[in-house]
């Protein structure tokens, strides 16, 4: 096992380069041999999550696991451009959940342009390219009329075409980098710059056409650090739903009003505030969650029930971790990391809110 890069994985009163290792070499531990990355050995692997610690190994300078982990995913992609939502310890012959969601899909593509940036591999880039297309043209065919994205097909066939505002911000973010995945290969994608527009659009002015579920953390944070609210909307949004969701001291609140913290949706709200420029309190985040470190392992619990001073779920999730390092080091100024959610580089598509209709 190679010894990770730490030098911008070090924040004070976070993590120490010692603990920056210990969590990297966490996450390769968990790593399968084939490339995968299931939450935790004896669990399951979903794409997201997949491509969520492949990210993080990218940003310690682990560069082939993490390459490994995306050519599993192309090893593993069905022929309609998807991966199913889950296989057990990530073994592509024992399928859990046989659906097709959206933003499991798309999120290849911020992975792939991630590592891109990270190592300057056009090889790489090359192989890569057929899966995100195959990925983004699957998840704009559940596009709805309205911009927004329908959360899932099942394994019949089935199309829903109820969205969610979480994914369809997160695949938001995904179209932003396949989109800039197209235009260094110089291979525009028009109908990508239309789609990109008319989500980002649902996602800022229409509310209504996403199932409500503002009582999850998530739905609160997710159009900032997808980037479809920036500047002083982002701000206002933020500001709206702090005292709501976050537990001083203890990290962000997954779903209210249960007395539930969770380590990724915290570590998420700090890359969040970090792309907002507000850097200081995104390190306040960060801080708060060291309570959810396991130092034997150098992985982080899930999430803590601070009524019962108890941990819960008792998992160590990769993307847990995966979560935590890239939000360090997105705080530490690790390029990559930095243009892929700092927007930079990123096109923003159509501008669909000066013509779509309402």
């Amino acid at each position: 096992m190679t010894t990770p890069r730490t030098e911008h994985l070090v924040l004070p009163g976070v993590l120490t380069a010692g603990q920056a290792a210990a969590t990297v070499r966490g996450i390769l531990r968990l790593q399968r041999a084939d490339g995968a990355i299931p939450w935790f050995r004896g669990h399951h692997l979903d794409p997201w999550d997949h491509v969520e610690a492949a990210m993080a190994l990218d940003a310690a300078g682990e560069h082939e696991a993490a390459e490994r982990a995306y050519l599993w995913l192309a090893r593993h992609q069905q022929p309609d451009g998807s991966w199913y939502a889950a296989y057990a310890d990530g073994d592509p012959c024992d399928i859990t959940d046989r659906g097709r969601e959206t933003n499991f899909v798309a999120y290849v593509a911020v992975g792939v342009w991630h590592h891109y940036l990270s190592t300057g591999d056009d090889t790489f880039l090359d192989r890569m390219w057929p899966v995100v297309y195959a990925a983004v043209e699957f998840v704009l065919r559940l596009q709805q009329p309205g911009g927004q994205i329908g959360w899932r097909r099942d394994d019949d066939g089935t199309a829903t075409t109820d969205a969610l505002l979480t994914g369809s911000s997160s695949i938001h973010h995904a179209l932003r980098c396949a989109l800039a995945i197209a235009e260094q290969r110089e291979e525009p994608q028009p109908d990508w710059e239309l789609a990109a527009g008319a989500l980002r659009h649902a996602i800022r002015r229409h509310p209504e056409r996403f199932l409500d579920k503002d009582r999850y953390s998530m739905d609160w944070y997710y159009p900032v650090l997808g980037g479809a609210l920036t500047g002083a909307e982002a701000k206002a949004r933020i500001e709206e739903g702090w005292d709501r969701f976050v537990v001083p001291g203890l990290g962000v609140r997954c779903v209210v009003p249960n007395p539930w913290v969770t380590g990724g949706e915290s570590a998420e709200l700090a890359l969040a505030l970090w792309a907002m420029g507000e850097s200081d309190r995104a390190l306040e985040i960060l801080r708060s969650i060291q309570h959810l470190r396991d130092a034997a392992s150098g992985l982080y619990w899930t999430g803590y029930v601070f009524e019962d001073d108890a941990v819960w779920p008792e998992e160590l999730t990769t993307w847990t971790a995966g979560s935590v390092l890239l939000a360090v080091a997105a705080l530490g100024g690790h390029e990559a990391t930095c243009q892929v959610f700092g927007g930079e580089r990123l096109p923003w598509g159509l501008d669909a809110d000066c013509c779509a209709e309402d």
